[in-house]
């Protein structure tokens, strides 16, 4: 008879004790089927990490004005950087030296912008002083070529009256509030640069000894390096980019001085800098409004601009500015016109005018870590093809009409031409 257990149950003969059946009932299981200990905890760290993360993502999106403003006043920090260093090796203070820096750009940019204001409304003064004269002429041309009765008192009654015109008012009424705000909005924010960018001018030496104060010596040097390099670019490109901007507007304003075209040295100055800031296409955006205003004068004066803004940008193309920027900012016409518009993408107007020196800046720092090789001097690196004799063009083209038919027979005897009644000439 089997040995039985203290509960009465007869022992597995082994010793082995036997499967425990599942609860009919369908309830629950015993204590081995508990939830892990881990799984709670690993439920809490979930849940810790997405509530951290969406509040880094709601803080990055608050600051990201902020950011941006940051960045752009360490490029502009960086650009200053070697007229700063100049005068403080020769004995001036960095914050004296960056004072100064600062005024005379804004003593520079005061001044344009107030040259370019009174051209603007001089020239809005001026079209609508005349325009009742260029009323009247539309309206006669009206008259004479569809044979209409029009004056110009019942065109003016008619725009006075009409519903249009008084919701345009009233949009504009109400804009104004919106209008104030966004040019508030924006002292601040320039506001805000200069300051973040004179405290990165002033304080450059300090706040490098800072962030290399947390770093090992190998990854000091590193970080020093990157920020000369940075220094180098953005400062070169900067003033590269003045040192153009002055050759054109000197060009242009000869050309407008000579054709009488009225605010000749603000449309110098307005080209100068708009055609050197934005690359490739900004010559031709800057040449519009002198054309406009030549157009007033003469029309055959604009066209004497457009033909003047082609070849001169031609010339800075292929002879000035290889000259000017090849030890500044080294970097393809087409990657900097490519870095421009991924720029703008990203950051709009800013990154615009921040994404040359800052790809000429990542080239440079990662050129140093490529391995460079001397080229073959094969001609196909230069574009030419290496022909074998008898391969030239008019050889091959003329081939195809040389042969004989003889020649168009393949090995087997059949021939490769049209098919005929008889034997080929070749064949058995």
């Amino acid at each position: 008879m089997a040995p039985t257990d203290e509960t009465g149950r007869h022992a597995s003969p082994l010793g082995a004790t036997p499967p425990t059946r599942p609860p009919a009932d369908g309830g629950a299981a015993g204590p081995s089927a508990r939830m892990p200990r881990w799984l709670p905890r690993a439920m809490v760290l979930a849940l810790a990490l997405i509530a951290v993360f969406q509040l880094g993502s709601w803080a990055f999106h608050q600051l990201t004005s902020l950011l941006v403003n940051i960045l752009i006043a360490f490029f502009l920090a960086l650009a200053i950087e070697p007229a700063v260093s100049w005068m403080n090796s020769r004995g001036l203070r960095r914050g004296l030296a960056t004072f100064l820096v600062f005024f005379a750009v804004l003593i520079v940019t005061a001044g344009f912008i107030t040259l370019l204001g009174s051209m603007l409304a001089g020239q809005i003064i001026k079209i609508v002083e005349d325009f009742p004269d260029y009323l009247d002429s539309v309206i006669h041309w009206i008259n004479t070529h569809f044979h209409t009765e029009l004056r110009r008192v019942d065109v003016q009654e008619g725009l006075l009256r009409s519903g249009w015109l008084r919701n345009y008012v009233q949009n504009s009424a109400t804009g104004v509030l919106d209008v104030s705000a966004q040019v508030l909005g924006g002292l601040f924010q320039l506001l805000t640069i200069t300051l973040f960018s004179f405290y990165f001018a002033a304080d450059g030496p300090r706040l490098r000894r800072a962030i290399c104060s947390v770093l090992p010596p190998a990854r000091q040097a590193e970080v020093l390096r990157a920020w000369e390099i940075a220094v180098n670019k953005t400062g070169g490109y900067i003033y590269s980019r003045g040192l153009m901007a002055l050759i054109s507007g000197i060009a242009h304003y000869i050309l407008l001085q000579s054709l009488g075209v009225p605010y000749a040295p603000v449309l110098a100055v307005w080209v100068g800098l708009v055609s050197q800031f934005i690359p490739t296409i900004g010559t031709y955006l800057a040449g519009a409004l002198p054309m406009l205003i030549a157009f007033t004068v003469a029309p055959w004066y604009a066209l004497w601009v457009l033909i003047f803004v082609v070849v001169y940008q031609q010339f800075e193309n292929y002879v000035l500015q290889p000259k000017l920027t090849s030890k500044t900012v080294d970097i393809h016409p087409a990657v900097a016109f490519g870095s421009v518009i991924a720029g703008t993408a990203l950051l709009g107007a800013v990154g615009a005018l921040i994404a040359i020196p800052a790809v000429a800046t990542l080239q440079a720092f990662l050129g140093a870590y490529v391995k460079r090789y001397d080229v073959t001097d094969d001609p196909r690196v230069h574009g030419h093809r290496r022909r074998r004799p008898g391969e030239g063009l008019f050889t091959r083209a003329r081939a195809p009409w040389g042969r004989r038919p003889e020649a168009q027979d393949s090995g087997d005897g059949t021939s490769s031409g049209p098919a005929s009644d008889g034997p080929s000439p070749g064949g058995t």
